[in-house]
């Protein structure tokens, strides 16, 4: 039992030496990562069909997504770009004052190994072409 215990201390102690483990490979890490699952709640797009919540996943594809394969084409398509398709408008960033509708959308869940909680809305220039960017993911919000 006592060389049992020395062992594992013994282990633990090389271990924290090492420092972190490297990443994994790409394609093993896929296999360990949460699979892409997505809530996005839709409002005020002026179309009450289109007010409601939408259920997407990727890999395989699934959901209530009304275009479900384009969305996760696009959020893989991002992915290959190195884009954050969830970042939020920099506070930096100087914006065209224009006005897209009142329409808003959240999303929430997981994407790519992460938590999302990202909130979309068409009040300036910026906030409508981030929108955009996520057509078909986000159904398009003209009024």
């Amino acid at each position: 039992m006592l060389r049992l215990a020395g062992f594992a201390v013994t282990s633990a102690l090389a271990a924290a030496a090492l420092g972190p483990l490297p990443p994994l490979p790409e394609p093993l890490s896929g296999l360990l990562a949460a699979p892409d699952r997505l809530t996005i709640t839709m409002a005020n797009t002026g179309n009450r069909r289109m007010d409601r919540e939408y259920q997407l996943e990727c890999d395989p594809v699934g959901g209530n997504h009304p275009s479900a394969e384009q969305a996760c084409a696009k959020l893989d398509q991002l992915a290959k770009e190195r884009k954050d398709p969830f970042a939020p408008v920099s506070d930096r960033q100087i914006c065209r004052m224009q006005y897209g509708g009142p329409a808003t959308a959240d999303i929430t869940g997981t994407w790519r190994g992460r938590k999302v909680d990202a909130h979309f809305r068409r009040t300036n220039g910026c906030e409508i072409s981030r929108w955009e960017e996520l057509e078909p993911l986000l159904p398009p919000g003209r009024s």
